[in-house]
């Protein structure tokens, strides 16, 4: 067989290769968003009625009780727990944040990597697919990211920094050039070898 017909051949072969990788992502893709949407809907009805705007009753209960460390507001489903969901107008994306992380969990949806609302050092970890966080180095600053809660409260949070991280480097991802974050998104890029990081600041509305 000539040295012509055998790199035709081998050609040949990676390109089928790239195809059926590229038709697998789009899969995985395809799969978390439709995944992702379905627990949304779910958690939307798990959230409490809006609250009356009649003057509240004095509460008996000990009053220093209501001075006690807030816990964790969470969905809690036949899915597992979720932390929130998570809104970026100018993406057009609405997810379930898992309240933790896992190499399996990322394949579905936006997972806690460190960090809580209420202490506001979030850290949400995502996979790179488009129905994901494949898109937010398209965030410019002053963009919003809404977070929803488990009781239906809603924060609002405002971009202020992207960069990119190498892969390894924790630190930075967790601290940056400050550590005033409320709130950090990142995703790896297409080569795997860095991460796309958003910084994002929580505001008062």
């Amino acid at each position: 067989m000539r040295k012509s017909t055998i790199w035709l051949i081998s050609g040949a072969m990676l390109l089928i290769a790239a195809l059926l990788l590229i038709f697998y992502n789009l899969r995985e893709d395809r799969q978390g968003a439709e995944y992702s949407e379905q627990i949304v809907q779910q958690l939307k009805k798990t959230l409490p009625e809006p609250e009356s705007n009649d003057f509240p009753e004095f509460p008996t209960e000990d009053l220093f009780s209501r001075y006690e460390t807030p816990t964790e507001p969470l969905f809690r489903t036949e899915d597992g727990e979720f932390l929130a969901i998570i809104n970026i107008p100018d993406l057009g994306i609405e997810l379930p944040v898992q309240s933790e992380w896992s190499y399996p969990a990322l394949k579905i949806s936006p997972c806690r990597y460190k960090g809580s609302i209420l202490t506001g050092d979030l850290i949400l970890a995502a996979h790179n697919y488009q129905s994901h966080f494949g898109r937010i180095q398209e965030l410019n600053t002053g963009a919003e990211i809404l977070l929803t809660d488990g009781n239906g409260e809603v924060h609002h949070y405002e971009v202020v920094q992207t960069e990119i991280i190498p892969g390894q480097d924790v630190e930075a991802m967790e601290f940056g050039s400050a550590e005033n974050w409320d709130l950090t998104l990142f995703t790896c890029t297409l080569s795997g070898q860095s991460r796309v990081t958003v910084r994002a600041v929580e505001k008062t509305i």
